[in-house]
């Protein structure tokens, strides 16, 4: 979206000290803060980028939201599932367009939002949420993002273990508090080399989904690992870390989908994230 901001539009407000507020335009409201106030209509028809003044003089930016930042500012329903880990869950999840998945829970609506971009017009997701008031928290999630609820993708109320027999998906993206009760079903349902992930919070949780994981037969190549992030403060010839880190915020597992069994003990888990990092190209 790169128009100009009209009503109804997201719009991330950006002060010179570097505070965000996210707000829905809206004719007739006023934003206030500690510079003074802006009327909403004052943002409409302003490009992304724009500086708008405050009653007062104060100067600030109008931005247009990225999905991240609506993420972190947006209103909180269920545990969210943060940017620094929904990039990792896209990506070693290999998610692409076209692909078909089943997501449990939807909880606060954050990740349904990621994997719709990453599977893309062509894509479907399918999102399974046992909880009714979650489920409509994800909805509304949505559909101020993205201003309404897009053709491919699907709400249903219900255990996933009972909606995976109707579909086919070529991932299962998974935030439950109990994922190895998922392990058969998954198994069962999903497509030829398909990906399972889970997230989880606990040492004790991620045990025992591999142990479900392993006891299927079905699944190869598993591996878990967290993402912590560390910013770093640059302020001329001063640069150093942050005093704050974000880091364990939960452990993300990857499991491949396979015909039939290879047989055998439990493969050795080795994780391929060091080695890649460290090789060398020659």
């Amino acid at each position: 979206m790169s128009g100009s901001f009209g009503a109804g539009d997201l719009c991330l407000l950006l002060d010179p000290r570097g505070r965000r507020y996210l707000i829905e335009i809206k004719p007739g409201q006023t934003f206030q803060y500690h510079g003074g106030h802006l009327r909403h209509e004052a943002l409409i028809g302003l490009a992304p980028g724009s500086i708008a003044l405050s009653s007062s003089g104060g100067r600030i930016a109008a931005l247009r939201p990225r999905l991240a930042d609506y993420i972190l500012k947006m209103r909180r329903g269920a545990q969210v599932v943060y940017p620094k880990d929904i990039g990792p869950i896209i990506h070693w999840a290999d998610l692409r367009a076209g692909d078909l998945v089943i997501e449990a829970g939807s909880g606060s609506g954050a990740l349904t939002l990621a994997l719709l971009r990453a599977v893309g017009e062509s894509g479907r997701v399918v999102s399974v949420e046992v909880r009714p008031d979650h489920l409509t928290h994800a909805r509304n999630t949505v559909r101020r993002f993205l201003g309404g609820i897009p053709e491919n993708l699907v709400f249903v109320e219900g255990r996933v273990e009972e909606v995976l027999p109707a579909w086919s998906p070529d991932r299962i993206v998974l935030d439950l508090p109990e994922p190895w009760e998922v392990a058969e079903p998954a198994a069962a349902a999903l497509a030829p080399g398909g990906i399972l992930c889970s997230y989880l919070p606990t040492v004790p949780q991620v045990q025992q989904l591999h142990d479900a994981l392993h006891s299927t037969g079905r699944f190869v190549a598993l591996e878990t690992f967290e993402i912590m992030i560390r910013n770093w403060k640059v302020q001329g010839r001063a640069v150093r870390p942050e005093s704050l880190m974000v880091g364990h915020t939960g452990f993300i597992t990857i499991a491949h989908h396979v015909q039939g069994s290879l047989g055998g003990a439990p493969q050795e888990e080795v994780s391929d994230l060091g080695s890649q990092i460290h090789e060398s190209d020659t």
